[in-house]
C-alpha cells in the first residue's frame, strides 16, 4: 500500500517537504473529527495514530491504527474537503504538517505533480475504504455474514 511519502518520486517529495512544519500531539489528542473541514494532512514521523468512524448509539469504532511514516488524512484533497473518519493520538506524535490549500495549488500549477499526488492519496482511500470495511464486518456483522474479498 502506498502510504508514505516515498510512493511520490523524489522530486514531488522534496516539493512537498519544502512546505512542511513539524508539529507534535500528545497521547490522548484529536488531530481531527469526523465532519470537520479537512484543511490540512500529515505524515508521522513517531507515534501512532487511531482512525475511527462514529457509530450512532455505540463508541466509535477504531477501523486503524497509523504508524511511522504514514500519511494521515486524506480528505482535503477531494471536495467538499469534510473529514470521513475522525483522528487521535494514542501514544505520542511527532509529525510533518502541511497545508492542504497549499498542496492543492501546488496540483493545479504543476499537472504532472498533481496526478502523481492523486494517484499516491487515491491508493490510501482504497486501502482505508477496505479496511474500513472489513472492521466493520468484524465488529457489527452476524459471524460468518460477509467476505472481505
Amino acid at each position: 500500500m502506498p502510504s508514505t511519502l516515498k510512493a511520490l518520486p523524489a522530486a514531488d517529495q522534496r516539493r512537498l517537504m519544502d512546505i512542511a512544519r513539524e508539529v507534535s500531539f500528545p497521547q490522548g489528542a484529536r488531530l481531527f473529527e469526523e465532519g470537520g473541514h479537512a484543511d490540512r494532512f500529515w505524515i508521522i514521523r513517531t507515534g501512532t495514530v487511531a482512525l475511527d468512524l462514529h457509530v450512532p448509539g455505540r463508541r466509535a469504532a477504531v477501523i486503524e491504527t497509523l504508524g511511522h511514516s504514514q500519511l494521515i488524512g486524506w480528505s482535503w484533497l477531494f471536495t467538499p474537503h469534510v473529514w470521513h473518519l475522525g483522528g487521535e493520538a494514542t501514544a505520542p506524535v511527532r509529525a510533518y504538517e502541511f497545508d492542504a490549500v497549499a498542496v492543492r495549488a501546488m496540483c493545479q500549477e504543476n499537472p504532472l505533480f498533481g496526478r502523481h499526488v492523486a494517484e499516491w492519496v487515491g491508493g490510501i482511500v482504497a486501502h482505508r475504504l477496505h479496511s474500513t470495511r472489513t472492521r466493520l464486518l468484524d465488529l457489527y456483522a452476524p459471524y460468518g455474514s460477509g467476505s472481505t474479498l
